[in-house]
């Protein structure tokens, strides 16, 4: 018996339960972690507030990132033993102190990279790695925006595309966030809620615009994306926080100037052993080579997980937070 974070019905934060569970033996091809650190993402909310369906139904166990100890591992599980540190981000059902994982999820933690740093990393981490260097290529003189600059994806993102060589526009909504997001790679941030941020990217760029945008925010920021790139720029929708963005024809992407859109997720970039493995090296070698730093903002113990959810929807939060089992 171990302790888990359920969630009975979709709701608010309120609806996450901290209680006893089963955690079972791992089958073929499985094994069984305790964590020792748990990732807090944005698609936990969604899950959590029904914008996501729950797979399998309730109750529902959420979370999708974490970093731990083997404890077991299951028949045909040959490249790993007790004892090994792991790390993951994958199906939901990380919010526990111990979980039975399939092993094909599993990366090992390299020597120099902590355990709560790899919890911290693996889902905003292989996130910015897919974005940066497989959905838009980003190469020395480019010019990108990133909205969000100082959630947890964008600052390391905004370090990665730095060290990429390319001019890193983000925008935030305080000082506070401004001033953080500027220590992590960022050349320039816009203050969305004292400027037009599309103003704000012409002024920058006299006019040239942007080669590619990367959105999480969703409603509230479409179609103004689209006025930042120039044409043939690419528009990379990978989230929704404040909601999806509504159906628009087709043609606005050639009135815009011939722009292309893609609605990427990390799960199907990293479909493959070979495209997980590719990832996360890539992402654990950017971060030991001292390009990218990762740092922990806040940290939440697991059983106040509802906490952590009012302070992530709340924007009260700053780039990554883990929870502690």
């Amino acid at each position: 018996m171990s302790k888990a974070i359920r969630i009975h019905a979709n709701g608010g934060p309120e609806v996450l339960k901290y209680e006893d569970v089963q955690t079972g033996q791992p089958g073929v091809g499985q094994i069984l972690v305790r964590h020792t650190a748990i990732g807090l993402n944005f698609i936990d909310v969604y899950y959590r507030s029904g914008l996501y369906p729950p797979p399998g139904g309730f109750p529902l166990v959420p979370g999708s990132e974490a970093a731990g100890v083997v404890l077991e591992v299951g028949q045909g599980v040959d490249w790993l033993r007790p004892g090994d540190r792991v790390a993951y981000a994958t199906t939901i059902g990380a919010y526990a102190e111990q979980r039975v994982v399939d092993a094909k999820h599993i990366v090992k933690v390299p020597d120099g990279i902590s355990d709560e740093q790899a919890a911290a990393m693996m889902l905003k981490g292989m996130t910015a790695e897919y974005l940066l260097r497989r959905t838009f290529k980003v190469k020395a003189g480019d010019t990108i925006l990133y909205h969000a600059a100082a959630g947890g994806v964008g600052l390391i993102l905004g370090q990665w595309a730095k060290h990429l060589g390319a001019t890193v526009i983000g925008t935030a909504s305080s000082v506070d966030k401004i001033e953080l997001a500027k220590a992590h790679g960022f050349d320039h941030v816009i203050n969305y809620k004292e400027q037009d941020f599309v103003a704000g990217v012409l002024a920058i760029t006299g006019g040239n615009k942007c080669d590619v945008v990367y959105d999480s925010i969703g409603n509230d920021t479409f179609p103004a994306s689209l006025d930042c790139l120039k044409p043939l720029g690419m528009f990379v929708s990978f989230g929704q926080s404040s909601g999806p963005i509504p159906p628009f024809s087709m043609s606005l992407l050639a009135q815009k100037g011939s722009l292309f859109a893609t609605r990427p997720t990390l799960f199907v970039y990293n479909a493959t052993r070979e495209a997980l493995d590719a990832s996360a090296a890539a992402l654990f070698d950017v971060v030991l080579s001292g390009a990218v730093e990762i740092k922990i903002n806040q940290r939440y113990a697991l059983k106040d997980a509802g906490k952590a959810h009012s302070d992530l929807e709340g924007r009260r939060t700053t780039g990554t937070t883990i929870l502690i089992p």
